[in-house]
């Protein structure tokens, strides 16, 4: 687990508010399992009521062209307030047109005092992926070992590396992707943090995913791509992150878990059925990893598991980032309330 000051160790001054930009942020760098612990701690801390995520705000245009969120949360932990914005505009255009803006600021509420405000697409990046993977621990059966990974954009470059944390007796890795730069993206991210391991492309998706036991959904929002339930084989886990399963696989699951039910009435609405609706969540995540209940009762269930993000893990990784920029002298000081 990783070790954490709380705010003596942060910003005094209450006039000023440090800026840790993308590239300040990029030279920084976790170990995997210590992303997983710390976002596995956060969902810990919830499941206990230590910790506060209230439901996220949402606006949207009526042509659906862009979408904003607000998330306010407050760790127990490390005793941290954080607000948490996040603005994509250009929806209906391929991701490479699309703006995407997000922001993290985090306050002591130890001293009362500012931490940082960050560009939190780094965060996100790792949050995300780890969430992927404790949904994927929580909810695979007993000795799966093919994993399929739909999608190579920001989220499919990091899921095989955080799945591998996880379930390290994974045998079989394979990859859904037509973009040749997300593809090799996609290898060189494992061979970095796994070297030696390779991943398998995939030409017929459905053959895939009848010898997956594990799959995670990343791809973007413009993907043709749509696993259906009865692709799924008996016992296997499908994990919904973007895009790239139908809605059959959720209705017809035997178990369905989520980070929060809450955000996923929010943010799943493209999984909805014919009347709008959708089913009920057996379980959320955090009761899982805090050994409250077991994400399945049986090993032939088909499980669904929707991965939406909670601000909360947002804060908990955020907030170790925050320390090792401040900690290199990192960041820009911004008179802001002077």
């Amino acid at each position: 687990m990783n070790h954490f000051s709380k705010g003596p160790s942060m910003d005094r001054d209450d006039t000023t508010l440090r800026v840790l930009s993308t590239s300040d942020l990029a030279g920084l760098d976790m170990p995997l399992a210590d992303v997983v612990d710390t976002v596995e701690q956060a969902y810990r801390a919830l499941a206990a009521g230590t910790s506060d995520n209230p439901r996220k705000l949402t606006a949207k245009p009526a042509d659906g062209h862009s979408v904003s969120y607000a998330m306010l949360g407050r760790d127990g932990v490390r005793d941290v307030v954080a607000i948490k914005t996040s603005y994509k505009h250009g929806l209906h255009e391929s991701r490479d047109r699309q703006h995407y803006y997000t922001t993290l600021t985090l306050y002591d509420d130890v001293t009362g005092l500012p931490v940082a405000m960050m560009d939190c697409s780094r965060i996100g990046s790792l949050r995300t992926p780890a969430a992927s993977a404790l949904l994927a621990r929580a909810c695979a059966a007993p000795g799966a070992s093919t994993a399929l990974v739909i999608g190579t954009g920001t989220q499919g470059r990091l899921a095989l590396p955080f799945l591998l944390t996880t379930l390290p007796t994974l045998e079989r890795l394979l990859l859904s992707g037509t973009h040749p730069d997300g593809i090799a993206a996609v290898r060189a991210e494992l061979a970095r943090h796994f070297p030696g391991r390779d991943v398998e492309l995939v030409s017929d998706l459905k053959a895939a995913a009848r010898e997956a036991d594990v799959v995670v959904a990343t791809a973007g929002a413009h993907t043709p791509v749509a696993i259906e339930a009865d692709w799924l084989k008996p016992g296997a886990t499908a994990v919904l992150v973007g895009h790239g399963l139908a809605p059959s696989t959720l209705h017809r699951a035997d178990r369905v878990i989520a980070t929060s039910e809450a955000q996923m009435r929010i943010t799943g609405t493209d999984m909805a059925d014919a009347d709008g609706n959708l089913p009920a969540v057996d379980l959320e995540l955090p009761a899982i990893v805090s050994g409250v209940s077991k994400a399945r009762t049986a090993a032939k269930q088909r499980v669904f598991a929707y991965n939406s993000g909670l601000v909360v893990t947002d804060i908990a990784l955020g907030h170790r980032f925050a320390q090792l920029a401040i900690e290199q002298g990192l960041g820009t000081e911004i008179a802001l309330w002077k």
